[in-house]
């Protein structure tokens, strides 16, 4: 079985760019950008995975995520919240979220257990995701940015990123680790050991681990809020038409649309 898996969030916040106009310029963009990622991997199962809060990561460092700055100026929440919305009522996908957990995490859960026989195809610019590269060749990663498969890293990337830190996810990196510096210390093991038993190197090299590393799903798998779609093509058809959509709605764009999603 074929499994697309989106990180939501990446896709949504990819979609405020675009030249769209109109009242509803990223739901257009997103509709648009989301069609063509389903019809170039053809699934026979797709996951919409949406963020909960990372309840765990947050008790470990209180200012996780603390930096970001969010901005409202383009309408971003209330399109966001629609494209949701008909995402789980129109469309044959599973939108999925765990209240307590990460986008990330969920996502690692279904493609490493849910599905860790199947083919699953990841679709997102987070770097993040190269760590399931590494152990899951059943797994393919997809930058919708670059266009092109990743590969997997050469070396631990899990210890890589906790030495030099993660300034999107506001995780510090150790004074004086940059890039180069990190690829040394995980190439030596020696190297590694001998700066880990350093001050307090260690404890704040296990807890970005911690931070960094998908965090496993059992029993919370099963709790997962998933959608049950009701798909009415025109229903959705009068929604696009109202919207002004009509390079999607026009009968010819129209047909390959649902048969995208049909298939």
């Amino acid at each position: 079985m074929r499994v697309l898996l989106i990180d939501g969030y990446n896709m949504l916040h990819r979609s405020r760019t675009g030249w769209a106009k109109g009242d509803n310029p990223i739901i257009f963009n997103f509709f648009r950008s989301f069609r063509a990622v389903v019809d170039k991997f053809k699934p026979d199962v797709t996951y919409f995975v949406l963020e909960g809060r990372p309840v765990k990561r947050l008790d470990m460092m209180g200012e996780y995520k603390g930096q970001r700055v969010y901005h409202d100026k383009d309408d971003f929440n209330r399109q966001r919240k629609e494209i949701i919305q008909i995402l789980k009522d129109k469309f044959p996908v599973r939108v999925v979220r765990h209240p307590n957990y990460e986008c990330d995490d969920v996502l690692a859960a279904l493609a490493t257990d849910t599905h860790a026989n199947d083919e699953c195809v990841v679709v997102s610019s987070d770097t993040d995701f190269y760590q399931l590269l590494q152990n899951h060749s059943n797994l393919k990663l997809y930058n919708p940015v670059k266009k092109e498969f990743i590969d997997a890293p050469a070396f631990d990337y899990v210890t890589w990123k906790a030495l030099r830190g993660d300034a999107t996810d506001n995780i510090p990196g150790f004074k004086g680790v940059g890039d180069k510096r990190a690829l040394a210390l995980v190439e030596s093991a020696e190297d590694l050991e001998a700066f880990l038993n350093r001050d307090d190197n260690r404890a704040m090299f296990e807890r970005n681990c911690q931070m960094i590393r998908f965090h496993k799903l059992t029993e919370e798998l099963a709790s997962l809020e998933v959608n049950a779609p009701s798909v009415d093509w025109q229903d959705l058809r009068s929604m696009f038409n109202d919207m002004k959509f009509f390079s999607i709605t026009n009968d010819k764009s129209w047909t390959k649309f649902v048969k995208t999603f049909q298939a």
